[in-house]
């Protein structure tokens, strides 16, 4: 199993690991250090190869845990499907995450802790954490958001305090973005016998919840103004009036059908990777 996991000879464990998710994941610690420092360095192939190996281990990890309820919902998957040992997953997972862990202490003592931290959340998402109301949405939130940290963190503390103002834009964007699609999916999951967060306090509260996250973000957006001055503050407003008019839209909705026909969720992603071009050139050319 180990060298199957070693060599991948089929393509069923190279899904395991979601690669264009992986890669995206470590672009985003780069441009934490981008947003940080203003600047590129080589070394920041290590902030790369640090989050693709820990999130390809996570990603391996959670359909190892998952493959139960794969069998029913998606019996595509590799491992419901045959195209992939699940022992051998777990195996690929070990080890992604230790040589995930291993680069890290190529940097400083800050990366190393995200590192491990994050490596250990990982695993407890996908064992049990993500079935836990809320839990598993602020856990998801708070793995995205601080890819930005662990990247700025190559550059110090200073670094990390510095972007975290847009790892808060991240976490609260994306919290009411996950607690929102559980609202969509809130039929299906309380037919399935999900305890989401909708099903247990219902779709209405949850949306009011998401509204007020997203606001959070808003203001959390507007900190940079400080040392990135006016240019930003233009750049970043339309961003944020499109997260105003989607969170206000969605605030309309009882049903998750309305909120569906919202496209809320859609519209919050396409304003996360906005504000990210937005802070990207702000650390540029500011």
């Amino acid at each position: 199993m180990q060298e199957e996991c070693l060599i991948l000879p089929r393509s069923g464990y190279i899904q395991v690991i979601r690669p264009v998710n992986a890669v995206l994941a470590g672009l985003a610690g780069i441009v934490g250090y981008l947003m940080a420092t203003g600047t590129l360095i080589p070394g920041v192939i290590w902030i790369f190869l640090v989050v693709f190996l820990v999130t390809a281990g996570g990603n391996a990890v959670n359909d190892y845990c998952d493959v139960e309820i794969d069998r029913i919902n998606r019996p595509d998957r590799p491992i419901p499907s045959g195209a992939a040992d699940r022992d051998a997953v777990l195996v690929c997972s070990a080890i992604l995450f230790l040589c995930g862990l291993a680069v890290s202490f190529t940097m400083n003592p800050l990366c190393v802790a995200i590192a491990a931290f994050n490596t250990i959340l990982l695993v407890w998402y996908a064992i049990s954490l993500k079935r836990t109301p809320g839990a598993g949405n602020i856990a998801i939130s708070y793995l995205t958001a601080s890819i930005f940290v662990f990247g700025a963190a190559f550059a110090g503390a200073g670094g990390a305090m510095k972007v975290l103002p847009i790892a808060l834009v991240t976490f609260f964007a994306m919290l009411a973005r996950e607690l929102w699609k559980d609202a969509e999916d809130v039929l299906g999951d309380a037919a399935g016998g999900a305890l989401t967060l909708p099903v247990r306090i219902g779709v209405y509260p949850v949306i009011r919840l998401g509204f007020v996250f997203l606001v959070a973000a808003i203001c959390a957006s507007l900190v940079p103004f400080l040392w990135w001055g006016l240019p930003y503050l233009a750049g970043i407003a339309v961003v944020d009036l499109l997260v105003f008019w989607t969170a206000f839209r969605a605030l309309s909705c009882r049903t998750p059908e309305c909120l569906k026909g919202t496209r809320a969720t859609t519209l919050v992603k396409y304003a996360m990777f906005t504000s990210l071009v937005v802070f990207s050139l702000a650390a540029l050319f500011l």
